[in-house]
């Protein structure tokens, strides 16, 4: 969080966004072999080219094609599509130049001989049930390399095929199973795969499957598509369930959550502990700072009276702190904000961070621990492109020692994390650590990932934002209903990482909030009540989401709305509590 919630990193944004092209939404890839992984040309018809295992963008296999004489070395494949409806089409190339296209559509190329780079591109059929995506060369300009295609939207229907089953229903869920059952195919059946985004978790020849081998309390999304020996039906709609074992976190589940300066007054006024309206169900107590960038020496100062006159004595603060727990609410330290900046680069650096910030937990009686890092506190060292092992030292020793400050005080410690969009969404277009300009870019990742079964809470930054990216392909704009909806989105559906080949999991809605500033002045990127309740009934109810389609399926668990700040709230005569709270109770 910002003391002054004004403009963050957005010269770095800039920088960012010179670069890349982000690829299409994980969703239904209508084509067969298309990361060339069966080590074959299967599926595709091509001239004078073959599979190799090196250079590749992702997996094991790659496309190598070569245009010889009169020939560009063209591969292609054909797809069952509906009329009248928009497809991406997306793939990883390498070469001088390399084309990617629709027969009688759209068509793009690029001219990067040394390094995989993204093409992608829209076409939007007419009256066709068929299309034909193809990649090729041109003449006699060498080699060119091709991987991890997508063709991504809804498939058609191939004479012979099977017609789609009924969506799914979910059965028993256990903590480690989930079982499904759906209506069976129209046509000669021989079997049903069911599908966890584009990988299938189970082949089935009746309409029912049991997918074991789970996590506790994780959320997954299904879909299913009957085959035969003509091919495969199109897939169902998504279903999600979660896994039974989630610790009870003992908040409401639609909460509000907030940041109280009390360690500065901030322009807005200070607000004594005891002050704080019963509407707060996580209050976030800012800050707790390093005594230096890299010591892991954590403090928490008090607001001195000489800037906020009314500020409690210590005893009067933990007594109001032992109230609000009684009424059930959880008090945090958040860690980090403008001035915090916190690297944990040596492992000494790693033990102080555990041992300060206890003390803070312990003299305080908190229940928990916020990460509000920002600034260049999270940042990936070059060639760390795998968010789901990192290997920077500011990443690793942070999430180890969140895991041990998890350990010491065990199941019912809270822990919440404030990112701006820049460390997370951004992620999808640029990732720090490939090189793709600002080392910044989805540094939160791999923090988030691991630790996502001790995360109660994710509230990323909606605001002092530049555009981001959705899963739409299309920039989205702090300050209005469709920029939370797309930027929340992400979070549950979940997010291919830049150019990286590896796809960040999402969220259950439970560990979601929407993060907003109380007023114009405490940051940029401020939302009127009416278009923030606009986005949370599209994000729970699935209404009035204008033209935006949620990937993720609607979140009638999405934990609640998040701000900076109590102070300016109450400065702005509690607008933000006053309009949210009775709307998050009024939803089911």
């Amino acid at each position: 969080m910002r003391r002054s919630r004004l403009s963050v990193a957005l010269a770095a944004f800039a920088l960012a966004l010179s670069g890349l092209v982000a690829g299409p939404a994980e969703a239904a890839n209508l084509l067969t072999n298309p990361g060339f992984e069966a080590g074959s040309l299967s599926g595709w018809t091509c001239a004078n080219a073959t599979t190799v295992s090196t250079p590749v963008h992702g997996g094991g296999y790659a496309l190598a094609a070569t245009p010889v004489g009169a020939d560009y070395a063209q591969c292609a494949q054909t797809v069952s599509v509906q009329p009248n409806t928009t497809y991406t089409v997306s793939a990883w190339v390498r070469g001088n130049p390399v084309y990617l296209g629709i027969t009688g559509g759209a068509s793009t190329w690029s001219g990067n001989s040394g390094a995989y780079n993204q093409l992608s591109l829209t076409f939007t059929t007419g009256s066709q049930t068929s299309a034909q995506l193809y990649l090729h060369g041109w003449y006699g300009a060498g080699t060119y390399y091709a991987d991890d295609v997508v063709l991504d939207g809804p498939g058609g229907s191939t004479p012979g095929t099977p017609g789609a089953p009924a969506t799914p229903q979910v059965g028993t869920v256990s903590s480690n199973s989930i079982a499904l059952s759906w209506g069976a195919a129209a046509g000669t059946v021989t079997g049903y795969r069911v599908y966890e985004g584009s990988t299938v978790v189970a082949t089935v020849t009746g309409t029912s499957a049991t997918i074991s081998g789970l996590k506790a309390c994780e959320t997954h999304s299904y879909a299913v598509a009957a085959y035969n020996s003509a091919g495969e039906s199109p897939k169902t709609s998504t279903t999600s369930a979660t896994t039974t074992g989630c610790v009870d976190t003992g908040l409401p589940k639609h909460s509000l959550i907030g940041y109280l300066h009390a360690s500065f007054a901030n322009g807005s006024g200070y607000v004594r502990m005891a002050d704080v309206p019963a509407a707060w169900d996580i209050i976030d107590l800012a800050f707790g700072e390093p005594t230096s960038v890299t010591s892991g020496d954590i403090r928490f100062n008090r607001c001195p009276v000489a800037e906020c006159p009314n500020v409690e004595s210590d005893a009067d603060f933990i007594a109001a702190i032992k109230a609000k727990q009684a009424q059930g609410k959880k008090v945090l330290i958040s860690i980090g904000g403008q001035n915090g900046q916190v690297q944990l680069t040596t492992t000494a650096a790693r033990d102080k961070f555990v041992s300060s910030v206890s003390a803070i937990i312990d003299k305080y009686g908190l229940n928990g621990l916020d990460i509000d890092f920002e600034g260049h506190s999270l940042s990936l060292n070059a060639g760390d492109t795998d968010f789901r092992n990192p290997t920077t030292p500011v990443i690793v020793n942070l999430i180890s020692a969140v895991k041990t400050l998890k350990a010491k005080y065990g199941s019912g410690f809270v822990l919440t994390m404030a990112p701006e969009t820049f460390f997370v969404q951004v992620g999808y277009q640029f990732y720090g650590g490939s090189g793709a300009g600002d080392a910044r870019t989805g540094a939160y990742l791999p923090v988030i990932h691991a630790l996502r079964d001790s995360l109660t809470v994710l509230h990323v930054q909606d605001y002092n934002s530049g555009p981001v990216m959705g899963l739409d392909n299309q920039y989205h704009n702090m300050g209005g209903a469709e920029f939370h909806i797309a930027m929340t989105d992400m979070l549950k559906a979940g997010f291919s990482v830049a150019n990286t080949g590896q796809f960040f999991p999402g969220l259950r809605p439970d560990q979601i909030a929407v993060g907003l500033p109380a007023a114009v002045s405490a940051g940029n990127g401020y939302t009127s009540p009416s278009d923030v309740q606009t986005a949370v009934n599209c994000l729970v109810k699935g209404s009035g989401c204008s033209s935006y389609t949620l990937r993720g399926g609607t979140s009638p668990a999405l934990r609640g709305l998040m701000t900076w700040s109590i102070n300016w709230d109450k400065y702005y005569n509690w607008e933000f509590q006053n309009s949210h709270e009775p709307f998050l109770n009024s939803l089911p």
